[in-house]
């Protein structure tokens, strides 16, 4: 092998194990996280990681940049839950199937969530990753009720605002945090908000 070959392989070597380290703390983060520690420290971090103090901030430079890796590990996780709800199904059907898909995606990110709240007002990557958050759910509602948000006329806007209301982490984060309702409770709950605000729609 040729020593240019050799040296190509030592990056490559060092490249995939700042790779593995990276993901291990962003992993111990959010673990920590689903464990109810919504503010662990960087030491706690390291240490569920599996990794030194030193290290972990030789890979984050900050906590921002922890919490940036950590909101886009966690799209990965709910890109990889998602199923896409056929747009032709009767609507009954639809909201069946979104609202149940739903339920299970709000009770991925709920940790991340709750943790956030608490340090999105001097984070410019939570506040980043909410934002996405929310933009990708408008936007699913908008192509999944896409005929009977049409219908809607002049309230389309209107209608719309209120059904990414309904179906973001605020409003389940009342029915599970502050009703103290169970996952198939709040499932329904979540139904039937959605209907009412669609079933005026049919034609």
């Amino acid at each position: 092998m040729s020593e240019a070959a050799v040296g190509q392989r030592r990056v490559d070597g060092r490249t995939l194990r700042a790779e593995r380290t990276r993901r291990a703390i962003v992993d111990a983060h959010l673990a920590l996280l689903e464990e109810g520690d919504l503010k662990p420290t960087a030491e706690r971090i390291a240490e569920r990681a599996g990794v030194s103090l030193r290290a972990l901030w030789t890979n984050f430079k900050d906590m921002e940049r922890l919490f940036a890796a950590a909101g886009a590990r966690l799209m990965e996780r709910q890109t990889a839950e998602h199923r896409p709800v056929p747009p032709d199904l009767p609507l009954p059907r639809r909201i069946e199937a979104y609202c149940e898909q739903r339920a299970r995606l709000l009770e991925l990110i709920a940790p991340a969530a709750r943790a956030a709240r608490l340090r999105e007002p001097f984070s410019a990557a939570l506040r980043h990753n909410r934002t996405w958050y929310v933009t990708n759910a408008r936007d699913e509602l908008e192509k999944l009720f896409a005929e009977e948000l049409d219908r809607t006329g002049d309230s389309r806007e209107e209608t719309l605002h209120a059904l990414t209301v309904a179906t973001t982490f605020a409003s389940w984060s009342m029915l599970r945090d502050e009703l103290h309702l169970d996952v198939p409770a709040a499932t329904g709950v979540l139904r039937r908000g959605v209907t009412a605000l669609l079933s005026a729609t049919e034609a």
